[in-house]
């Protein structure tokens, strides 16, 4: 899937089922919110006032159009609409807005160690929490294999008193998938059918089980129990555990075939928050889009301001900028890091080269000590590019048969291509990086020998191929397999395929907020799919090894459990706070994390506030928190209208109090950017307005140390902070001065540097990005 990297590109390839029953084209779903609490009483539901008043703009009545109600966090319906239908309904004076809908997709033994989180631990996060046993996280993604061993109930007390949710049974899933463990399972369909006709059962499951492997493997990461052995093919060995090993988990299936549809995230949204959970965990994302026109920012909106913690996958569009989505600000949005593991399987070259590889492949190896004849489909007669991707149906087989083929990535998934390399006879394949996905190497459970290396590696060893061509020879290679490997350095790095920033809807917000383990996890994984995801692998196995931001989110999700079992008192905004302004940035050399797309320092714009530290997070010092009225006054002067602002917040807005706020940058967000626009002035400049609330020591005295961005004069004051009690507000502000530099029309510079708060115990550091921007004229 999109956002799930072993199949990168598959839905761009994707048709939508059709079924016997008739779709009609001219019309699409739209998400209509309705005012509150102006239901007339002659309607005995809701559902029934809508249907009323559908049937008063349509021609035809067709009542039978309405897709989903939405009772709790937003108020009203989702209906497959044609454009006359849309602009009448419009004009019903209880109509308060139409939305669009968008079809998105889905965007580990080892990473609770590589976090600091150990069992061993006599204090820390994990004691304090007591594991998180009373939270719920609900997880919004394919469902779940309810059976699997990281959702065991064994030594968990009774089911929180406050859950209010169900477990929905169906044909494959029965009342005892349910435990107390998986306290909750739902599915959502409705909008899926309504575009793509009635689902084809034979493919997929009409109940919250798991037919895609991706929110089995999600939950496991948030909250899977422990689990020993656990391994995926003999790979990454050890213990499997969650983040959150007590936590209970809520499953709500919106993703299909075809995709996860607005309207049935908006209500599983909408159930997550009536049954009680405390954190939702979305890897999902799609376009970005204004707050008022998206669902996942509207719906994540009602459910922090509802005390729900929502984390969501920043997306796998990276190394390029601008990419990140799910980019509001009351979303903790998490890219993607690695750790200190991989899985090497180098190729070696007849040259005697070695050129460095990653893989899972966990059947028959190739013969030791041989080299086998190796070639490059692309320049194999036949259509040079389809061959070179290994396409379906591209090789000859007379061309590949006995050989190690070289592949290049792109269109199909890279499983997919080593189907395709072993259907025409190949031996094995080496998957070679494009020039856009640099360095970054991502390990799959190939159902042939295979390995994955970089594109200065593809580079190499199609040169040695030329090489030989042109010498006559036969070229050459293997691929040498060497299992697990530890104790990697440097670790973290940025994961190359992690999303990026700038912020494409509201540059003064930092995204992604953090980024937490997200390549090579390994976590549970479904029955009946195979490990490589692709159809004709037969191959079973507990736990799979896969990469995504999708991944990095969960482990937010968790660690954000545990933080609100510890400080049941805080708000969402206060463990977003904590855990922003305790990350790192230094990997276990010392040294600023790297980027793995083309080993440079990385920056702010890849790692925002850095890689979190769960054990610092339990204990931030400060914190800077967050309520519904700062994020309506961030809007109001992000120049949204009060119309819009109603749309994302569901309430009549007042903008009257915004310009206090100053400006949309004072946000009392736990870092700060500014853009600068030159338009011929020398000297730019801004403030920032901040608090922090005490939630360390009482009579603590925290100093300022300021890292100003180059070239750039950055003060504040007071430069001392004294706290009395425990729970008391301070508040500073931020000067940021900068002389203009020299940049072509429609380019831009950014610069970084930080802002530490401490008291001799706790840390608290906030990032600061100035951007210079040349206008075009």
């Amino acid at each position: 899937m999109a956002v799930l990297l072993r199949a990168f590109f598959l839905f761009s390839l994707l048709i939508p089922f059709s079924s016997s029953s008739s779709i009609d084209a001219s019309k699409k779903t739209f998400i209509v919110q309705v005012h509150k609490d102006s239901k007339p009483s002659i309607f005995p539901t809701h559902k029934n006032w809508y249907e009323s008043s559908l049937a008063s703009i349509s021609s035809v009545n067709d009542v039978g159009a309405i897709i989903h109600t939405y009772e709790t966090l937003f108020h009203g319906f989702s209906a497959k609409l044609s454009p006359l239908e849309v602009e009448k309904l419009q004009t019903l004076p209880h109509v308060a807005s139409i939305i669009p809908e968008q079809v998105r997709h889905p965007h580990t033994t080892r990473s609770p160690e590589f976090l600091g989180l150990k069992t061993s631990d006599s204090a820390g996060l994990l004691k304090e929490s007591d594991f998180g046993s009373d939270l719920v996280i609900g997880v919004i993604d394919t469902g779940i294999w309810p059976e699997r061993q990281s959702f065991n109930d064994r030594d968990l007390g009774p089911v929180p008193s406050k859950w209010k949710g169900q477990c929905l049974v169906a044909k494959d899933f029965p009342a005892t998938s349910c435990n107390r463990k998986l306290i909750g399972a739902r599915f959502f369909c409705s909008g899926y059918e309504a575009t793509n006709g009635k689902m084809n059962e034979t493919t997929e499951y009409r109940s919250p089980r798991d037919s895609d492997g991706h929110g089995t493997h999600t939950a496991s990461i948030a909250a899977g129990r422990y689990v020993f052995p656990a391994s995926t093919l003999g790979y990454a060995r050890g213990k499997a555990a969650g983040m959150a090993p007590k936590a209970r988990l809520a499953a709500y299936k919106v993703c299909w075939n075809a995709g996860c549809y607005d309207s049935d995230i908006l209500a599983a949204f909408d159930a997550a928050v009536s049954d009680g959970v405390d954190v939702v965990s979305l890897s999902v994302g799609g376009v970005v889009v204004p707050y008022y026109l998206d669902a996942i920012a509207i719906g994540a909106y009602r459910a922090v301001a509802a005390g729900v913690f929502v984390s969501a996958s920043a997306g796998n569009g990276g190394p390029g900028g601008l990419t990140v989505t799910n980019v509001a600000p009351w979303v903790t949005t998490v890219g993607a890091g690695t750790m200190d593991r991989d899985f090497p399987a180098d190729v070696k070259l007849g040259n005697g080269r070695v050129v460095l590889g990653t893989s899972v492949y966990g059947g028959p190896a190739l013969i030791p000590g041989r080299l086998y004849p190796l070639i490059y489909a692309g320049t194999e007669g036949g259509d040079g590019y389809s061959s070179s991707l290994c396409l379906e149906g591209s090789l000859n087989p007379n061309l590949v048969k006995g050989k190690i083929v070289l592949c290049d990535r792109g269109i199909n998934s890279r499983a997919a291509k080593g189907e395709v390399v072993k259907k025409a006879g190949g031996l094995g394949m080496i998957l070679a990086n494009g020039v856009f996905d640099g360095e970054g190497l991502v390990a799959d459970c190939h159902v042939l020998p295979a390995t994955a290396v970089g594109a200065s590696g593809g580079d190499e060893i199609r040169k040695y191929i030329a090489e030989a061509a042109k010498s006559h020879l036969q070229p050459t290679a293997t691929i040498l397999f060497k299992g697990t490997r530890l104790g990697v350095r440097p670790a973290p790095v940025v994961a190359s395929f992690s999303a990026r920033g700038p912020n494409p809807e509201s540059p003064e917000i930092v995204k992604p907020d953090v980024i937490a383990p997200g390549l090579n996890i390994l976590a549970a994984w479904p029955d009946k799919i195979g490990p490589s995801g692709i159809p004709t692998d037969k191959r079973t196995t507990e736990f799979n090894i896969l990469s995504g931001t999708s991944m990095a989110c969960p482990h937010v999700s968790g660690l954000a459990a545990l933080l609100k079992a510890a400080h049941p008192g805080w708000s969402p905004a206060a463990i977003k706070s904590a855990l922003m302004t305790t990350a790192y940035t230094l990997d276990n050399r010392g040294e600023t994390m790297l980027d793995e797309s083309s080993g440079n320092t990385s920056t702010v714009l890849d790692f925002g506030a850095g890689h979190v530290h769960p054990q610092k997070a339990m204990d931030p010092g400060l914190i800077y928190d967050l309520n519904t009225y700062d994020y309506v006054d961030f809007l109001c002067n992000s120049n949204y209208t009060t119309k819009n602002i109603q749309v994302i917040t569901g309430k009549i807005a007042d903008c009257s109090g915004a310009k206090r706020a100053g400006h949309s940058g004072n946000l009392n967000y736990p870092s700060l950017a500014v853009v600068f626009q030159q338009y011929g002035k020398h000297k730019m400049s801004t403030h920032f307005i901040r608090t922090v609330t005490n939630v360390g020591d009482a009579n603590s005295i925290y100093k300022v140390t300021i890292k100003p961005p180059s070239g750039i004069s950055v003060t504040v004051e007071p430069e001392k902070l004294a706290f009395r009690r425990v729970g008391q507000k301070l508040s500073f502000l931020v000067r940021v001065q900068a002389m203009a530099v020299r940049l072509s029309p429609g380019s831009s510079s950014m610069k970084s540097g930080s802002i530490i708060w401490t008291d001799g115990k706790h840390e608290v550091t906030s990032p600061l990005v100035v951007t210079m921007q040349q206008p075009l004229q």
